[in-house]
């Protein structure tokens, strides 16, 4: 009994661990069915970006599909920087490891900031 007791945790861990899987297996499954209608797509944990002709759009995966779509013309944009640890970084000599990298879109009225995981 004792023995079933001591085991009764790592069940709980391995339940858990399913559970975390599938809904993150959900959020891809969404972002394929999103991803569908462009010529480009890139998803991340942080969020999901599509290419189509002139426009970007991204948003925040759910598992019910990509919500706070946001949408821009590449005509509108100013510049492309990457911003990591809060600071801009050389495209040609990008650091390996990061913690909060951003890309950042200058717009004329405004700053667009999409978080991503992978800086390269």
């Amino acid at each position: 009994m004792e023995r079933g007791l001591l085991w009764l945790p790592l069940l709980g861990i391995f339940i858990g661990l399913a559970w975390a899987g599938r809904r993150e297996y959900q959020k891809l499954e969404a972002y394929q069915r999103w991803a569908e209608d462009f010529d480009n797509a890139k998803y991340d944990i942080y969020a999901v970006l599509g290419h189509r002709g002139s426009t970007l759009t991204w948003g925040t995966p759910t598992r019910s599909g990509p919500t706070d779509l946001e949408t821009i013309d590449f005509t509108a944009v100013q510049s492309l920087q990457v911003e990591v640890d809060g600071h801009f970084i050389d495209r040609a000599n990008p650091p390996q490891q990061a913690k909060r990298p951003l890309l950042i879109i200058k717009l004329a009225e405004h700053r667009v900031a999409i978080p991503f995981t992978d800086v390269s």
